[in-house]
């Protein structure tokens, strides 16, 4: 087939590459068509709870604004970037396209708010974690195949998806430590979670960091969280805004925010391009096992980059997730998520079939994992919509 052969001509030793994947936990006949890794892809694609990310919470909740990003256009973002690093860097692009995708799959609506409150309501039956609850999804609350549940994807897709902020079992970390949906999971398909992720999953989380600190810089501007004079001593950033300004005289703020982000989100992929190249020569990794066996990551920025995200990152966090305005959004959302907990925990013949007769079948701490299955499904739109039926006596 021409796509195999382009792709054995062009991959890197190095790449995870689909001829030699492991395989699904059930086995199926590939497609002739597609790689193991396209398939993976488009079956993230058309879940369900992909779908659902048009109307989860990035930062803003999804009535505050049109624009904003949302759980759905930043795993689009992340994915474009990771798709195309890994392409400069001859890795399996449609693998890192599916890890991008996947990422983000399990959050609850309301975004870091909502998740905290699930996992305060959850901490007596195990806790509340969303990439945990992401691999849940992936194997086990996607419904859509007859022979199994979840969406079978590869290995390789999943430990990318679990491995996500690297391995989990370092130093007296031990698997049951884990959470519960991880350790059952890796009872039966082992993703080797002592060991770092592949090439392509590394650079798929590194391409989380770029989506999300500039264009929460974009949405933090928009939403009039700051000023772009308070960008002028932000390393990289105030760089590029002012040379957009430089160049351009009297550019719309619009235009300048645009461009000025768009030269940041370039320079950080030059970044981690270079050094990422740079570690490969150094390591002269002949296969992916030899990555995943290192002692560090194979992806990275180099350490003035490295300083300058996190530099960045404190001036968001200071400034934007911590801004009043947003402050008064989370405490409203974790509320509404801690009432539909405890009134659906409490009461579950009040969820809708056929949740309710798993819920009154269960033991308590199944039934609490139930509901926390339920309510992080929801959108924003779905959950505020569940309060006001649940608790407005005139809905």
């Amino acid at each position: 087939m021409a796509d195999e052969l382009w792709r054995r001509q062009t991959l890197a030793p190095y790449a995870t590459l689909p001829w030699q994947s492991r395989g699904r936990l059930h086995r199926e006949a590939e497609a002739p068509s597609r790689s193991p890794f396209q398939r993976d892809r488009d079956r993230i694609i058309h879940s369900t709870a992909f779908r659902r990310l048009k109307h989860k919470t990035q930062v803003f909740v999804y009535h505050e604004g049109d624009h904003y990003r949302t759980r759905l256009t930043h795993s689009l973002e992340v994915a474009q970037i990771a798709r195309s690093i890994c392409r400069t860097l001859r890795l399996d692009e449609d693998l890192g396209e599916a890890v991008a995708l996947a990422h983000d799959l399990g959050h609850t609506p309301f975004g870091h708010a909502g998740e905290e409150a699930l996992h305060a309501a959850m901490a007596p039956y195990g806790g509340f974690d969303h990439n945990a609850q992401t691999l849940r999804i992936l194997t086990k609350l996607e419904e859509r195949y007859a022979e199994f549940n979840g969406l079978n994807l590869t290995w390789e897709t999943l430990e990318g998806a679990v491995k996500h902020n690297g391995p989990l079992l370092s130093g007296r970390r031990r698997l049951d430590d884990l959470p519960a949906a991880i350790v059952e999971y890796c009872r039966d398909h082992d993703l080797e979670l002592s060991g770092y992720a592949g090439p392509e999953a590394q650079i798929a989380a590194l391409s989380d960091d770029i989506a999300y600190n500039n264009h929460d810089i974009d949405d933090g501007l928009r939403a009039g969280l700051f000023e772009i004079a308070d960008l002028r001593d932000l390393p990289l950033v105030g760089k590029m805004f002012g040379l957009v300004e430089s160049t351009y005289p009297g550019i719309g703020q619009s235009r300048l925010i645009h461009e000025a982000v768009r030269r940041v989100i370039n320079a950080m992929v030059e970044d981690l391009v270079g050094e990422t190249r740079r570690r490969l020569a150094e390591a002269a990794p002949r296969s992916v096992a030899d990555i995943r066996a290192g002692t560090r990551p194979l992806a990275g920025f180099s350490e003035h980059m490295a300083a300058t995200d996190r530099t960045v990152k404190a001036f968001l966090y200071k400034r934007m997730y911590e801004h009043w305005k947003l402050n008064r959004s989370h405490s409203k959302a974790r509320r509404v998520v801690a009432d539909l907990f405890r009134l659906l925990f409490g009461e579950p013949n009040c969820l809708p079939s056929p949740w309710r007769e798993r819920a009154e079948q269960a033991e308590t701490p199944a039934r609490a994992r139930l509901v926390a299955d339920y309510i992080a499904g929801m959108t924003d739109r779905y959950a505020l919509d569940e309060h006001r039926r649940l608790f407005d006596l005139y809905t």
